[in-house]
């Protein structure tokens, strides 16, 4: 469980990282792309597409790093009514069929990500495996979190509720 808990911290600090550097992508970009159609009068080709592709990896590693800082969706009344041990087992029930999501959704963004790997987007030139990758990595990571977090539940750790 440690070198989940020690993967899962330096994996946090890679996602969160792209998340700055994308969102950064995007602070540049928009406004540079507002000022070129409207002061300007016409915008580079290539500005749309790339906020567009950071949005998408800003939207997965967004999502990861949120789920492993504890923000998650849960029926914490329906917790509060149950025993601890019924609580327990509903949490980890949920748990494992949001497993399962992950990894279909792991198997399904690698497979459309090879499948776009050839094609390659309009205005940059840029292989379409890029915007793509973001769906496999970012389910990978969410994977890799909520297994840590049904871990700890199964051991009998507090959980974040």
């Amino acid at each position: 469980m440690s070198v989940l808990v020690r993967l899962n911290e330096w994996l946090t600090r890679a996602a969160e990282a792209a998340l700055v550097g994308f969102m950064a992508v995007i602070a540049v970009i928009v406004p540079y792309e507002v000022f070129g159609r409207y002061v300007l009068g016409e915008m580079p080709a290539w500005s749309g597409e790339a906020a567009t592709f950071a949005l998408v990896w800003v939207s997965m590693m967004g999502g990861a790093a949120g789920l492993r800082r504890g923000y998650r969706i849960g029926i914490t009344v329906l917790y509060k009514k149950l025993t601890p041990g019924a609580a327990r087992a509903v949490r980890v029930a949920a748990d494992v069929l949001v497993l399962a999501f992950f990894l279909v959704m792991v198997v399904y963004g690698l497979q459309q990500t090879q499948v776009n790997i050839r094609q390659t987007s309009p205005a940059m030139g840029l292989s379409m495996a890029f915007p793509y990758a973001a769906l496999p990595v970012g389910f990978a990571l969410m994977f890799l979190f909520t297994l840590e977090e049904t871990i700890r539940i199964l051991r009998g750790a507090p959980g974040e509720g």
